[in-house]
């Protein structure tokens, strides 16, 4: 369709790590932000763009990335004989923690960890090992979510020495974040993207001192000066909120913003630039349930896929209930109370079940009612040709906007 954003298609992740290089040194930009859900090979991603800064600088890292593997360096001591003095260890082998001892951290990381816990924490440098405490509990195992957000605000904490150029991180030219709120609720994944997006902004002013040579003398003696040496950063997420509010934060700066799609889970990648709109995932995941229909690749999980679509349409129009999308259709009763009993289960995307056929069926029909009241302009990833089960009976109305600014 004219004025259609283009999709990229990248035949490998060694090109879509070259495009979004290419992006920072040749296209100038400071940030390239990605929305991708979950099993689209984010954290895949985040160490082939790392791996890719050692290669082009004879071994040399350029990228302090924060992903999955950033957690695992991270493994608790659950004390199992004493029951008593439960402590988080430190992978100090890793470069993630080069010169922390003379960084001064726990003032930063306190700052941070204040605004979204009420967590005390000591870091022994000795033993490498960290201890948490709550009023008069000591050395207590904290939640996931508590952990997660300890380890994110030490990463920040680290950024921010990076950024004033400690000399244990001169070597850091690239920020890769891959989603760093996994267990935080909504009020916490703002606040997290709004202090996230201040840091980057101060990243992309980060200077340097150089030593040049005095014109005045002819070049005899040096001058020192500061320089620009800007700090480019990637983030993805899938978490729709999280990554909206920090398009938001960012919009006046240099930034590229991407839809990052893996068809079929293959090896191929997709980009699509989302630059009018900060990202599409529903009419995405839409074209992936609908093309799933069609095929008859139907597992227990599409039915929550499918009733999360319908939730953030009703929010976007200002109804109370997914069931407001229905309204007015065939078997609406039905198929609301079918949707409402079909999508609470806790089905797995890595342990799929497929439905069986008279469910494939009735699900089938639920899309069709849904896609036939509301005229999404659904994309055309693959390429392929629009499946015809969705298709209208009746001219196409105006296609009804992407709902934005809601969480998934």
């Amino acid at each position: 369709m004219s004025g259609e954003p283009t999709i990229h298609q990248f035949p490998s992740i060694d090109r879509l790590v070259t495009r979004l290089r290419d992006d920072f040194h040749s296209g100038g930009h400071d940030f390239v932000l990605l929305y991708a859900y979950n099993a689209t090979g984010k954290t895949r991603l985040s160490m082939e763009f790392k791996d890719r800064g050692k290669r082009n600088n004879a071994g040399t890292a350029d990228t302090l990335y924060f992903n999955a593997y950033t957690e695992d360096l991270f493994p608790w001591d659950n004390d199992l004989q004493g029951d008593s003095k439960r402590l988080l260890r430190l992978n100090s082998a890793s470069r993630f923690f080069s010169g922390i001892k003379e960084l001064a951290l726990e003032e930063n990381i306190q700052s941070y960890l204040g605004r979204y816990t009420d967590l005390d924490f000591d870091i022994d440098y000795a033993s490498w090992t960290i201890s948490f405490s709550k009023g008069d509990a000591e050395h207590i195992k904290v939640s996931r979510g508590e952990e997660n957000i300890f380890v994110w605000c030490l990463f920040m904490a680290i950024c921010e020495r990076v950024i004033d150029g400690h000399p244990s991180y001169d070597w850091v030219k690239h920020f890769y974040i891959d989603d760093p709120i996994s267990s935080l609720d909504d009020n916490n994944a703002i606040a997290v993207a709004s202090d996230l997006a201040k840091l980057l902004r101060k990243a992309k002013g980060r200077t340097k001192l150089v030593t040049v040579a005095n014109n005045a003398t002819g070049g005899e003696s040096k001058l020192e000066r500061r320089v620009n040496d800007p700090i480019k950063v990637v983030l993805s997420s899938h978490h729709a909120l999280f990554f909206n509010v920090v398009c938001n934060e960012l919009k006046k700066e240099k930034c590229k913003r991407y839809f990052l799609h893996r068809p079929n889970r293959g090896p191929e990648f997709t980009l699509r630039a989302t630059d009018d709109t900060p990202f599409f995932h529903h009419v995405a995941m839409l074209s992936e349930i609908r093309k799933a229909a069609d095929s008859g690749a139907l597992y227990t999980y599409h039915f929550n896929m499918l009733r999360s679509i319908l939730e953030k349409t009703a929010t976007f129009f200002g109804k109370k209930d997914f069931s407001a999308c229905l309204e007015g259709v065939k078997d609406e009763g039905l198929y609301s109370r079918a949707l409402n009993l079909l999508s609470h289960g806790k089905y797995s995307l890595y342990e799929p079940v497929e439905m069986l056929e008279d469910n494939k069926q009735l699900f089938r029909d639920i899309l069709a009612a849904f896609l036939d009241k509301h005229q999404f302009d659904l994309p055309a990833l693959l390429n392929e040709t629009p499946a015809t089960a969705a298709a209208p009976a009746t001219p196409a109305p105006t296609p009804t906007p992407l709902p934005a600014n809601t969480a998934s």
